[in-house]
């Protein structure tokens, strides 16, 4: 057998060793404790969001809200406060990123008569209610940026019931315009707008 050979055998076989391993370093040992909640695949529900395929920024960014408390609606106070009282950075940093490689699934559990209506709203906003498009901040197919989070497929039960916690005036951490958006909406049209993106990829 010549030299390149068997340095190509070696190579795969030091690779086929090591692959597993490196993917299960990827996964925190604390992973399992949000399990509970969000599910094995990390796929969620529809008062537990899903976390596969989340923007690994803005996991982040929520897991610290949620250890500092800013984020302050009632689920959060009752089960995420607790939850990530012992997460430190380092911790919150490895699991948002963990949970980004996941690929999501959406949840498409909408009504989905109102799925045209959504997209309509998500993609041109509501000019007469000077509601600008979800599209300027979370992407035009609800992808997220950086710590912006990521909207398509998430469940229509966590969509809808967010929306109605901005417009109660949950979240001291907000920042604009998601309190106004939330606000300016009347129920119908937030009922078609996370309809609508809980079909989307």
């Amino acid at each position: 057998m010549k030299p390149t050979t068997i340095k190509i055998a070696l190579l795969a076989i030091v690779c086929a060793a090591t692959g597993p391993v490196a993917a299960q370093e990827l996964r925190p040992a604390n992973v399992r404790n949000c399990i509970w909640c969000h599910g094995t695949s990390a796929q969620g529900y529809a008062s537990a969001p899903r976390l596969a395929g989340q923007r690994s920024a803005y996991t982040e960014k929520e897991l610290r809200a949620f250890h500092n408390h800013t984020r302050d609606n009632p689920q959060s106070r009752n089960y995420m406060w607790g939850a990530a009282e012992n997460l430190n950075g380092r911790k919150a940093h490895d699991l948002a990123a963990y949970f980004a490689t996941i690929p999501g699934r959406p949840a498409r559990d909408g009504y989905r008569d109102l799925v045209p209506e959504g997209k309509t709203i998500y993609e041109l906003g509501i000019p007469d209610a000077n509601i600008v498009s979800c599209v300027v901040c979370h992407g035009p197919r609800g992808e997220g940026v950086r710590d912006i989070p990521r909207l398509s497929g998430l469940s229509y039960g966590y969509l809808y019931n967010r929306l109605k916690q901005w417009n109660e005036g949950y979240h001291a951490s907000a920042t604009y315009p998601m309190p106004k958006v939330a606000r300016s909406l009347s129920p119908a049209e937030a009922e078609a707008l996370a309809s609508y993106l809980s079909y989307a990829r």
